[in-house]
């Protein structure tokens, strides 16, 4: 007999319920199905073929063992089954896997009854719930319980479980030696009667706020461990539904202690532990809040090393070094436990004086002071003497803010280095002037270059033995509306200080060659320009790409320009420096030595670097005619130079006999207003065609 036949014999024959069947077969969610006495399927509705993937007619008249029963459960289901049918052994629900009609497992809880119906016969029902979704759940929640098991034990963190009142009833930690004291001191306990009175009163702060305010709070806090006094912080967070508090403790100590590094670092100078700029100001802000307050006087000194820098590049910075330290630890041995000192920066000093009732107090610090640096320095087995210029500024009268004391202190102490140095100065309205003059010059000097202000003059250079111009050097003069001409003395170093001298020099580079270029054209000879660099373009990273693109647009030679540095910017030792002059050499231009003789280590220069030309400065040509020791000195270093291969350029010629006497001395070149004044462009061309003898 076919098989559906026989489904529908025993799906007739076993039928009790109908009604029963309908809401079974009303039910997707649920699998449910029913059989006979030999285990064969006379039920099966559509939860059953959505589980397991059999339809009502494959299931009808199979055996379940056929079916969903995986073969290893194959005799106990049989055996089981029995047992209920004979014996009246219930099966008891369980979860169990079974098998879909594709062959993968499916786990279910599987429930049972037994019926006998009016043919005596009896039939069971399994009710199957899958269990899938509830054991990915399952399988989520164990995996979250493992990796918050593992995240615990990775944080060095300590958690604590509290009641709002304090008491402590759980803890967690990865260390117990972590534990201000053992787990059986404070589990059960009011943390008030475990940790020190002033933690225990900052936790029970914290805890009332977050109950109160329903957000997490933190602070720090410190405990005397047994490794030393350590430093923590504690985060609070209020458990709603348990009404629980959890308290979250991270050690902080390693960051305390770095905090208070970067802290000092940020307020102290790192060499002479000094307070630095930022922290001295602050406590002059604060003094002079205090003297307003009390109807005092405060003063402020602006002190600076005399010739710290000359020391400093011929002895080595770590000589330097070691006298800014002793200066630094001088200063402190004549003030008072209540006044300060502090570093600004290089070899500057500042003292705040506070409580005064008169000048008189200020100048016989001043005076200690001007004492004390009067005696030598013993580093290295030498003997170094660094006196001191200082300017002085007295609260209220020479300023009501600690910026305008500052700027009045320092204004005076450029006075006290005008008089002479190894001295002070008070400040006095008239200083005032020229500080107003330094920010009139720099206020105008932005955007002079765009209102076309600049302009280019050119002092012609003359060779001694033909009496024949060679070339010029190129000098910036500055024509403003508002203040009329201003002297490069006035305005080059305040150009240095604002950075707009890379601007300008620019300018001057392009002018200069461009002029270079028609003079050459004009006369078909092979004149050189000489341009001055100043020290802050050499930070400029453009100047050799610059230099080369001025070169090529005028079509000029490279070994017609002549730049010439001050022994200012060899100073610094700096690699870029050093870098710079070598590419300049490299591309054929000629390097000068400007000033030669003004400074304290001009020799080691010229030995140093890829020199073509040494000038020689104005102030011992002034006098070469009348000084012996002028004469002397231009002539050894004429001599010097030749022996260098280096070519001579005297600057400052006024006199004929200066003229005479360079050229029985052998100098190369001369300039100076004997010959001309700096001309413009146009008076240049013109005057080249002139010989003098």
């Amino acid at each position: 007999m076919e098989p559906s036949k026989v489904g529908n014999m025993l799906t007739h024959q076993y039928v009790i319920n109908d009604p029963l069947h309908q809401v079974f077969n009303a039910v997707n969610a649920i699998s449910v199905q029913g059989y006979d006495e030999q285990r064969r399927v006379i039920y099966w509705n559509k939860g059953s073929e959505l589980l397991y993937g059999y339809t009502k007619e494959d299931a009808i008249g199979q055996k379940i063992e056929e079916l969903i029963i995986p073969k290893s459960m194959c005799d106990l289901v049989i055996s089981a089954h029995s047992d209920w049918v004979e014996k009246g052994i219930e099966i008891p629900a369980a979860e169990i896997t079974l098998c879909k009609k594709n062959g993968h497992e499916i786990s279910v809880f599987s429930s049972h009854v037994m019926f006998t119906n009016q043919y005596n016969n009896k039939q069971m029902y399994c009710i199957d719930i899958d269990l899938t979704d509830a054991r990915k759940a399952q399988a989520q929640v164990t995996l979250k319980e493992k990796m918050l098991e593992t995240i615990f034990e990775a944080i060095p963190d300590l958690f604590f479980l509290m009641e709002p009142n304090g008491t402590i009833c759980d803890y967690h930690t990865s260390n117990t030696s972590d534990l201000y004291v053992s787990p059986s001191q404070f589990i059960g306990r009011n943390m008030s009667d475990v940790l020190p009175d002033d933690v225990a009163n900052k936790f029970k702060t914290h805890i009332n706020k977050s109950l109160m305010q329903d957000k997490i709070t933190s602070f720090d806090y410190e405990l005397a461990m047994p490794s030393g006094l350590l430093y923590f912080e504690a985060r609070i967070s209020h458990l709603k539904k348990p009404n629980q508090v959890m308290v979250i403790i991270r050690d902080i100590t390693e960051q305390h202690k770095s905090d208070q590094i970067i802290r000092h670092q940020a307020y102290f100078d790192s060499l002479t532990l000094l307070p630095n700029r930022f922290l001295s100001l602050d406590r002059l802000s604060q003094i002079l809040v205090e003297a307003e307050r009390n109807d005092e006087k405060a003063a402020i000194l602006f002190l600076d090393l005399d010739d710290f820098k000359k020391v400093n590049d011929s002895l080595g910075h770590e000589v330097g070094d070691e006298i800014l330290v002793k200066s630094a630890h001088r200063l402190q041995q004549v003030l008072r436990k209540e006044d300060t000192v502090g570093r600004l920066g290089g070899d500057e000093f500042i003292i705040l004086l506070k409580g005064l009732t008169d000048h008189q107090d200020a100048l016989a610090v001043a005076e200690n002071l001007l004492n004390l640096f009067r005696q030598p320095f013993k580093i290295d087995h030498r003997e170094l003497i660094l006196t001191l210029s200082i300017g002085v500024a007295i609260y209220p009268k020479d300023g009501s803010c600690a910026s305008d004391l500052l700027r009045s202190a320092d204004t005076a102490m450029y006075q006290a280095k005008a008089l002479g140095r190894n001295t002070y100065s008070f400040f006095t309205p008239e200083m005032n002037i020229v500080m107003q003059r330094r920010f009139e010059i720099e206020e105008q000097m932005r955007g002079a270059l765009e209102r076309n202000e600049f302009e280019l003059h050119f002092q012609p250079q003359l060779d001694v033995k033909s009496a024949s111009i060679i070339g010029a050097e190129a000098l910036l003069r500055w024509h403003n509306p508002v203040l009329g001409n201003i002297t490069p003395d006035e305005f080059i170093p305040i150009a240095e200080h604002t950075g707009l001298i890379v601007a300008m020099g620019e300018y001057v580079i392009k002018q200069a060659l461009s002029v270079l270029s028609l003079w050459q054209k004009s006369d078909q000879k092979n004149y050189t320009m000489a341009v001055n660099l100043s020290p802050r373009q050499f930070i400029d990273n453009e100047l050799i790409p610059f230099i080369k693109k001025v070169l090529s647009d005028t079509g000029t030679r490279p070994t017609t320009l002549e730049l010439e540095i001050t022994e200012g910017v060899l100073m610094s030792g700096q690699s870029y420096i050093h870098d710079a002059l070598i590419s300049i050499n490299a591309l054929g231009i000629k390097l000068s030595m400007d000033d030669f003789g003004t400074g304290y280590s001009s020799l080691s220069y010229l030995r140093q670097y890829p020199f073509d030309v040494l000038k020689i400065d104005r102030s011992f040509i002034n006098g070469i005619t009348i000084n012996k020791a002028d004469c002397d000195l231009v002539k050894a270093a004429i001599a010097m130079s030749h022996s260098l291969g280096l070519t001579v350029i005297a600057e400052g010629v006024e006199t004929k006999e200066q003229l005479q006497l360079l050229e029985r001395l052998g100098c190369d070149i001369v300039q100076g207003y004997y010959f001309s004044k700096p001309i413009p462009a146009v008076q240049l061309l013109e005057f080249s065609t002139q010989i003098y003898r």
